[in-house]
């Protein structure tokens, strides 16, 4: 049976020892009260109990999290053996968490349900670990000496054991807490270690439309960095949203909760304008809408190679058209041709007749040219490259316009240097030389002066110039003039294929083609290839 003896109904602490008692508990209090490490906290308990109480052993069991067991947590004098758990109303331990209220055992050896602790216990005293009225756990102790615990321990004990209760449950509630904090920065990690990675501008706005946050690829986007964004309205930091319509989205998407998607041409801080794709979606609390979160996508040079890709597919269903169209119209030009030379050889021939005749030449002979730039647009040859002197190449050239410059009053000056020998296809260089000097001619409108030069230029390649002191061509014009189809000649005088030609036999010779020119003062084409 259960000898049970409740505090105060003996006293064998003389005062002076109470007082000591008394300040040793608050000390402990105070330590115990700083400590937030659980295992750092039981440890306390179990050295207070030594050195204070000069218990020989002791042993804390806490509450397991189904409230049916206790498990050892700290010990001192216990064995291995003694440390398994124990159910709630098992041995005195077990009883104290039962109602909760201390048990002093003076002889264990009579309890049917002892629960083994030390080798040889006779008495043993157990109190509960109580914080806000909830059980904790229980702390023991235990001694082989018979009557080595009394009433006047349980009090002190108790005290003990409610500062230690406190204590390990806030112990366990920081544990908690940093826990869920530490998962929480950890999440905050990770979130941030994919706003990161990804390839797409992320930000954020509350419901006034200020930025609360800003990724990495926004940065790289806007030029604009994460501190100096956040904090600020966004219509504010980039007006031109609201001129484009995304902040009314933005607002749409914070009232209805709903979310959107939308495409535009958005004109940057810089000036620049770029394709973007923004993506819209409601920030929820729950229920409630807290903002918005906005992710953008640059698809600017995905677009440049889709219009890229459709202008190629064009070309090419257009260079088969103008292929078959030029075919057909070559042959009653042939037919033509041969007509007028027959009516040539009739004599004798008005001057009327002769003029006209004159005129029907002239004319299929511009037909032919603009049939033969329509083939070349269209034709797939091969590039037949071998080693050639580019200043030959340009002089048979000038040999062969000498007399339409001669004709049209135009000056035409050369300026060969030294160079290297070339590999490149004859035929197609001398069209590009051709197109070029041709297209000069046309701006000069019957006056003015053309040189060609060779050289080797600053980047080591060798380089052709083809320069006129003409009109110039103006600045809105100049990214056009190597687009196929783009002509600044009158209606009926040019298929507008010239120098969109000359650029791609230029490239298929692994060089480029550049134009420099200011209105007013002329046009400069520079004729870059590689040197072997």
């Amino acid at each position: 049976m259960f000898n049970m003896m409740i505090a105060g109904t003996h006293r064998h602490i003389s005062e002076h020892k109470s007082e000591r008692l008394l300040n040793a508990l608050i000390e402990i209090g105070q330590e115990l009260a700083s400590t937030t490490d659980l295992e750092e906290l039981l440890d306390s308990v179990l050295r207070a109990a030594r050195e204070v109480f000069h218990f020989e052993n002791a042993i804390i069991r806490l509450l397991d999290g189904d409230g049916l067991h206790l498990n050892a947590a700290a010990a001192y004098g216990y064995t291995e053996d003694a440390m398994g758990p124990i159910q709630i109303g098992q041995g005195v331990m077990g009883r104290t968490a039962e109602v909760q209220t201390p048990i002093l055992v003076k002889d264990v050896r009579k309890l049917p349900d002892y629960v083994p602790g030390i080798p040889g216990a006779r008495c043993e005293l157990a109190v509960p670990l109580i914080s806000k009225k909830k059980l904790v756990g229980v702390l023991n102790v235990e001694s082989q000496q018979p009557g080595a615990f009394s009433s006047a321990d349980i009090e002190p004990l108790m005290i003990l054991g409610r500062q230690a209760a406190i204590a390990i449950e806030n112990a366990k509630l920081y544990e908690r807490l940093r826990k869920v904090s530490d998962g929480y920065r950890h999440l905050h990690e990770f979130n941030d270690r994919i706003l990161k990675s990804v390839n797409l501008g992320i930000y954020t706005v509350d419901n006034l439309l200020v930025i609360t946050s800003w990724n990495s690829r926004m940065v790289e986007m806007s030029g604009i960095r994460a501190e100096q964004a956040v904090g600020s309205k966004l219509g504010e930091l980039f007006p031109n949203l609201i001129r484009e319509g995304v902040l009314e989205r933005v607002k749409q998407v914070l009232k209805s909760g709903s979310k959107a998607k939308l495409r535009l041409l958005h004109r940057q801080l810089d000036g620049t304008n770029r394709f973007q794709k923004r993506r819209l979606a409601p920030l929820r609390d729950g229920g409630e809408i807290m903002g918005a979160v906005v992710i953008v996508e640059d698809i600017t040079e995905f677009k440049r190679l889709l219009d890229q890709t459709i202008q190629s597919e064009k070309l090419a269903e257009v260079g088969r058209l103008t292929a078959g169209i030029a075919h057909e119209i070559n042959n009653p030009l042939a037919i033509v041709a041969y007509a007028a030379e027959l009516l040539k050889r009739e004599k004798p021939l008005s001057n009327f007749q002769e003029e006209m005749l004159d005129k029907i030449e002239a004319e299929v002979e511009r037909l032919k040219n603009l049939t033969g730039g329509l083939l070349s647009f269209s034709s797939s040859r091969e590039t037949q490259s071998r080693l050639v002197n580019l200043n030959d190449l340009i002089a048979e050239v000038v040999r062969l316009l000498r007399f339409e410059l001669q004709r049209q009053s135009i000056r035409l000056d050369t300026d060969f240097s030294e160079i290297p020998l070339v590999s490149a296809d004859p035929n197609k260089i001398k069209q590009v030389v051709i197109n070029l000097v041709m297209n000069a001619v046309h701006a000069l409108e019957g006056r003015g002066r053309i040189m060609l030069a060779t050289g080797i230029n600053r980047e080591g390649m060798l380089e052709l110039r083809v320069e006129d002191d003409g009109p110039g061509i103006a600045t809105d014009l100049q990214e056009q003039v190597f687009a196929p189809f783009f002509t600044t000649k009158p209606e009926g005088e040019g298929t507008g294929l010239g120098l969109y030609i000359c650029q791609n036999i230029v490239r298929e010779h692994g060089g480029l083609i550049k134009l420099e020119s200011q209105p007013g003062q002329g046009a400069r084409f520079r004729v870059c290839l590689p040197v072997e």
